[in-house]
């Protein structure tokens, strides 16, 4: 089954399956005999047969040692680990794990009865999964012998409330590419054991958040991460993150952004650099001192700062001649190493192996050089549309297609564990994530860009620039001040219009009367000579 990105709906285990893997439960434990004893009575009654089932309790330094009680799974057994820290204990118990699947519980995490058959359900669908069951944090006193039904005494219990809003907001983790990894909680979390062999163990370095550093590898490793409602359990009182959430937070994040390059808001300094890079990006070093130049400068130039350039090179084999190094045939890559043998954003590697925790690799072929926000831009692409290879088309010339390639390496893993042997890796890519191609001019690379900018210049351009647009928001600001002045001139003039019709109307109308008064008095004076002359005459005749 071929799940994208992190869609588990692809798959559908079986709810009537034939036991077949055999699982080994990891507790690692410091103290606590009593919640101990009441973890081990849970395994023994779970569902999922007992002759699969190894249970290896880590007793991480207990004073009094811890011991293994009466009601426990027939598989117990226990062993002891010395050196200090719940990541170390772990490790103790991964190393003798033999099973198929690795099941982390605490040992302050009581399951139900079907959890664990409501974890292996899942892996025996697919090999590559990551299950995590739902908590449940129960203040009920401890009894002395754990009750037939947990959730009559151990309710009323607060759920997790983080998973469950993880859970709610990205569709069950099913549109989560970026980081579904944050599921994996070490307390109640099953992983198949070939992914935790590639992921590697828990970094025993880290003060806390080695569940999350560790499932952030699995996820790099190829991993689907699949909550589980029906993997019940109850937490023997509140987490220690629940207590001091502020303060925990503080210290893991001190110490995970080095370690987890999905974490973006914790890296937001523009000239820090990591452990892991967000991108590695290859360069062939046996291309000619100039062309790999040409590349390496553009790259480190760009805008795309939490990277990391690696010079593929026979630098283990690499002598200079010191006495005529003009004639030196290595002298390319003398100039090569030399040039930057001591920047530390390069690393001059003799393979191209990439560190799979880093979460994107670009292949650049030597003379191509990116613009400033190339690689950037790719890499936005690539993260907010989940893809896994971006292929940039550079040249097509008689030899071939010349091209660069993003790689995310989380989807390359994912590949390799479902490729069957005569199919393109690629093509598994484009099932599990997706692939497309652009046009490498269109995405800013060339063979030749501007000379880059030292600091002090760009810091100056950009002084330079926040001048002008400050001049230019006090010029638009003059400019409204302008408009405003002339809209009200023109409501104005508008009002002086309107009352200049009024004028106009009034005299239209006393000139028509005047010319109405003066029409009359012609008339009249029209009729007054007839009128005179009618009067002489009756005068006349008397």
């Amino acid at each position: 089954m071929r799940v994208r990105g992190n869609d588990h709906r692809a798959i559908r285990p079986a709810e009537n399956f034939t036991p077949e893997l055999r699982v080994s439960v990891i507790i690692p434990a410091y103290g606590g005999q009593d919640k101990l004893d009441l973890v081990l009575a849970g395994l023994a009654r779970q569902t999922y047969p007992a002759d699969l089932t190894e249970v290896i309790v880590v007793d991480n330094g207990s004073t009094p040692p811890l011991r293994l009680p009466a009601d426990c799974p027939p598989h117990t057994r226990m062993i002891r680990c010395e050196a200090p820290g719940r990541g170390n204990a772990r490790n103790a118990g991964l190393a003798e794990a033999r099973g198929d699947v690795i099941h982390w519980l605490d040992s302050d995490v009581v399951p139900t009865a079907g959890a664990v058959m409501a974890h292996m359900r899942w892996h025996h669908a697919a090999p590559y999964l990551a299950v995590t069951g739902y908590l449940r944090f129960s203040e009920a006193p401890l009894p002395e012998k754990l009750p037939d039904d947990l959730e009559a005494y151990f309710e009323p219990a607060e759920p997790h409330a983080w998973i469950v809003r993880l859970v709610e907001r990205t569709g069950g983790l099913t549109d989560n590419h970026e980081r579904p990894f944050s599921l994996h909680v070490g307390g109640a979390t099953s992983v198949n054991a070939r992914l935790v062999e590639a992921a590697g163990p828990m970094d025993g370095e880290l003060i806390l958040g080695q569940d999350t550093e560790m499932g952030y590898r699995l996820m790099q490793a190829g991993a689907v991460f699949v909550p589980e409602p029906e993997a019940r359990a109850y937490h023997l009182g509140p987490t220690m993150r629940m207590r001091h959430k502020e303060r925990i937070d503080r210290v893991s994040y001190a110490f995970v952004g080095d370690r987890i390059p999905a974490y973006r808001w914790l890296r937001r300094h523009p000239d820090r650099q990591w452990k892991i890079p967000y991108v590695e990006v290859l360069v062939d070093g046996t291309a000619g001192y100039d062309s790999v130049r040409a590349t390496v400068d553009a790259v480190l130039a760009g805008t795309a700062h939490d990277l990391r350039v690696v010079i593929v090179g026979p630098w283990d084999t690499l002598e200079r001649d010191r006495r005529a190094p003009l004639r030196d045939p290595n002298l390319e890559l003398v100039l090569v190493h030399g040039h930057y043998e001591f920047e530390p954003r390069v690393r001059l590697a003799t393979s191209g192996h990439v560190d799979p925790a880093v979460p994107y690799v670009l292949r650049l072929p030597p003379g191509w050089a990116p613009g400033q926000d190339s690689v950037a831009a790719l890499l936005e692409r690539a993260r907010t549309e989940g893809l896994g290879l971006v292929n940039v088309l550079l040249d097509e010339t008689a030899d071939g297609v010349v091209s660069a390639r993003l790689e995310r390496t989380s989807a390359f893993a994912r590949a390799r564990l479902l490729a069957g042997p005569e199919e393109d890796l690629d093509d598994v890519v484009d099932e599990v994530s997706g692939v497309v191609w652009v046009a490498g001019e269109t995405c800013g690379f060339a063979t030749e860009q501007p000379e880059p900018q030292g600091r002090r210049s760009a810091y100056r351009a950009g002084l330079k620039a926040k001048e002008e647009a400050e001049r230019l928001v006090k010029e638009s600001e003059r400019l409204r001040g302008e408009v405003t002045r002339w809209r009200d001139e023109a409501g104005k003039w508008r009002k002086s219009a309107v009352e200049y019709r009024r004028e106009i109307a009034a005299l239209r109308k006393e000139v028509a009367g005047l010319r109405r008064d003066l029409a009359a008095a012609d008339r009249r004076q029209r009729t007054l000579p007839a009128a005179l002359s009618a009067r002489v005459k009756r005068a006349l005749r008397k």
